[in-house]
C-alpha cells in the first residue's frame, strides 16, 4: 500500500517520463536563440547604450572626485562637472575650431594626393594596389547581413523608407544633400543620446545598478552588486587612465611635428591622440596618416615624423600604458588584439572602437564569476 502511494507521487511514468523538463530547456534555447538574433540586429543601439555607459562613468568619476575636494551634494557635484566638461569642450572648440577645421581640409587634399602619388609608384614597380570604392547594401542603402542600424541614424532611415514614393522623388531633386542631412542627423543625435544617458546614469547609478540586481535570485543579490560594483570600478579606473595617455600622445605629437615644421601638426596631433582610445588599430592608423601627410614636406621631414611616432609609442607602450593601466586592465596584447578582430566582426566598427571597455568589463565578469565563484580560485585582481 506504501508503495503504491509513493508511486503515485513520483510523476508520470514511461514516454512521458521528463517532458516537462524536455520542454522547459527548449523554450530556454528558443527564447536565448531569439534574444541573440535581437541583439544582433540592434547591436549599434546596444553599443551606443554603452557609450552612454562609458559617460556616465566618466562623469561619476569627477562626481566622486569633486567630493574628496569639496562636500556638497551628489547632485550639486555632478552639475560642476558636467558644466566643467562642456565649458572645456567649447573653449577648445573656439579657440582652435578654426585652425583644426583648416588643417583637417589641409591634411584630406595632402594625404589624398599622397595617396595617389604612393598608388603610382607602385604602379609603375609592377604592384596592383586595388581600388576600394565604398560598397552600400541595396538601393535605400540597406545591408544585406539583416543587421540594422543603430541610433538615430537607424530611425531617421526607418523614417526616410516609409514612405517609398516620396523618398525616391526627394532623393532625385536633394541628390547628396539627403546622404549629407542624413549624415548629420545620425551624429548629432548619437551624441545627444549618449550625453542623455551619461548624465542619467552618472545622475543616479545605485538606481540602475539595482535594477540590474532585482533580475537576480534573492540569494544571489548581494554577490551580484559586488560584480557590477567591480565592473564599474574598473571602467572608471581604466577610462581616467586612458584619457591621460591620450592627452600625452596628443601633446608629445603636436609638439614634436610642430618642432619638425610639418604643416597641420595640431591636427595631425589630435587624430593621433583620439585614435589612442583604440588599441593596436587606432595608432597603425594614425602613423599611416603622419607618415602620408609628411610626404609633401621631403624626405626629412618623413623620416622625423616616423622618429615622433616611432618615441610616442614607445612612451606609450613601455613607459604610460604599464604604469597607468596596470591596476585597471592587465590584458596581453595579442588577446586585445584577438579580442578586437573578434569584436570587429561581430560588431563592426563600434565593436573595434569600444573592444577595449568591453574586454575590461568581460574579464571582471569571467574572473569573479567563473574563476573566483565556480573554480574556487584567487582572480589576479
Amino acid at each position: 500500500m506504501l508503495d503504491r502511494k509513493l508511486q503515485d507521487f513520483e510523476g508520470p511514468v514511461g514516454p512521458w517520463r521528463g517532458t516537462a523538463a524536455l520542454a522547459a530547456s527548449g523554450i530556454a534555447v528558443v527564447c536565448f536563440a531569439a534574444a541573440l538574433a535581437l541583439a544582433w540586429m540592434s547591436v549599434g543601439t546596444l553599443l551606443l547604450i554603452f557609450a552612454g555607459v562609458l559617460l556616465g562613468v566618466f562623469l561619476d568619476g569627477l562626481t566622486r572626485g569633486i567630493g574628496r575636494v569639496l562636500p556638497l551634494p551628489r547632485s550639486l557635484r555632478l552639475t560642476i562637472a558636467s558644466l566643467a566638461v562642456a565649458a572645456a569642450a567649447i573653449g577648445f572648440g573656439s579657440y582652435g575650431g578654426a585652425t583644426i577645421v583648416q588643417q583637417g581640409r589641409d591634411l584630406g587634399t595632402t594625404i589624398k594626393d599622397q595617396a595617389g602619388t604612393v598608388t603610382g609608384w607602385l604602379s609603375e614597380r609592377g604592384i596592383d594596389v586595388p581600388s576600394f570604392a565604398p560598397q552600400g547594401g541595396g538601393k535605400d542603402g540597406s545591408t544585406e547581413s539583416g543587421q540594422r542600424e543603430g541610433g538615430l541614424g537607424g530611425l531617421a532611415n526607418g523614417l526616410l523608407k516609409g514612405s517609398s514614393s516620396i523618398v525616391s522623388d526627394a532623393g532625385s531633386v536633394l541628390g547628396p544633400a539627403a546622404a549629407v542631412i542624413l549624415g548629420l542627423f545620425d551624429a548629432l543625435g548619437n551624441l545627444l543620446v549618449i550625453a542623455f544617458l551619461g548624465l542619467a546614469f552618472a545622475a543616479d547609478p545605485k538606481a540602475y545598478r539595482d535594477g540590474v540586481v532585482r533580475f537576480v535570485p534573492p540569494q544571489k543579490r548581494w554577490r551580484a552588486s559586488q560584480v557590477l560594483d567591480g565592473a564599474g570600478e574598473t571602467l572608471r579606473h581604466w577610462l581616467f587612465g586612458q584619457l591621460i595617455i591620450m592627452a600625452v600622445i596628443f601633446l608629445c605629437t603636436w609638439a614634436g611635428l610642430a618642432f619638425l615644421g610639418i604643416g597641420g601638426a595640431l591636427i595631425l596631433g589630435l587624430q593621433a591622440g583620439l585614435l589612442a582610445f583604440v588599441p593596436t588599430v587606432g595608432p597603425l592608423v594614425a602613423g599611416i596618416v603622419i607618415v602620408l601627410a609628411a610626404l609633401a614636406s621631403g624626405t626629412k621631414a618623413v623620416i622625423g615624423a616616423v622618429g615622433v611616432y616611432l618615441a610616442v609609442q614607445c612612451l606609450e607602450s613601455y613607459g604610460l600604458t604599464p604604469f597607468i593601466q596596470k591596476r585597471a586592465l592587465d590584458i596581453p596584447p595579442a588577446t586585445i588584439f584577438a579580442g578586437q578582430l573578434i569584436l570587429g566582426v561581430i560588431f563592426g566598427l563600434w565593436g573595434i572602437a569600444l573592444a577595449l571597455p568591453l574586454m575590461a568589463v568581460i574579464k571582471v565578469l569571467l574572473e569573479q564569476l567563473y574563476v573566483e565563484d565556480t573554480l574556487h580560485e584567487q582572480s589576479s585582481t
